[in-house]
């Protein structure tokens, strides 16, 4: 499942206007991955301006336009409760954010014009970017969630729930998605009315979830 979530993630970012970049196409289990195999995709926002708005922690739609370029991690546990717990035994949340992973990936960005000064991070240069199912929804897990994953060194979090909204709002029935397997089986679920409008009880619980700004 591992390849399908990345995908949708990859979808999700080049519907709304992102390069995206899959540096590898295979899983590795026999051995240690290397640097840049921790790296699931890579994203570059060819329309970023400079802002003095700046994307919130948990990013949703309207947060796309202030990001420059980050470095993803997919975290596909769908059927798992998310926990602070989990967070601290998640191995793979602490292996991409390492030193090394970051300089594999400002290396792969270091042929544009506007790189970022080699080292520097956060939200105006590489973000850091971890998709995730979902947050808890109530306090103190879901604000230890956050804690935790802040003191961890990543910058923002992106939901399944949230992509999913974004991919059934942009994709139109009365186009056909003929160069992607994923937005055409959207588009056919659309047309024969079977999945719910984003405003229907599927999203309701990520959209009450989200921070008042």
């Amino acid at each position: 499942m591992a390849g399908f979530d990345e995908n949708l993630v990859r979808e999700y970012f080049e519907l709304n206007g992102f390069l995206v970049r899959q540096l590898h196409k295979y899983q590795v289990h026999s051995r240690r991955k290397r640097d840049e195999e921790e790296i699931d995709l890579l994203v570059q926002n060819p329309a970023w301006k400079p802002s003095e708005q700046k994307p919130g922690f948990q990013l949703f739609a309207n947060d796309l336009p202030l990001i420059r370029r980050a470095i993803v991690a997919v975290m596909g546990w769908h059927t798992s409760r998310l926990t602070p717990s989990m967070l601290k035994s998640g191995s793979k949340i602490h292996d991409f954010l390492r030193k090394e992973v970051i300089e594999v990936a400002n290396e792969f960005f270091s042929g544009y014009e506007d790189f970022t000064p080699e080292g520097e991070t956060g939200k105006e240069g590489l973000m850091r970017v971890l998709v995730l199912p979902s947050l808890p929804t109530s306090d103190p897990l879901r604000s230890e969630s956050i804690k935790q994953l802040q003191e961890h060194g990543v910058d923002a979090i992106l939901t399944f729930p949230s992509i999913l909204e974004n991919l059934l709002h942009k994709v139109e029935t009365n186009l056909s998605y003929q160069k992607s397997d994923l937005l055409q089986i959207i588009r056919l679920l659309k047309i024969y009315d079977m999945v719910k409008s984003p405003q229907g009880e599927l999203f309701e619980l990520e959209r009450l979830s989200r921070p008042k700004r």
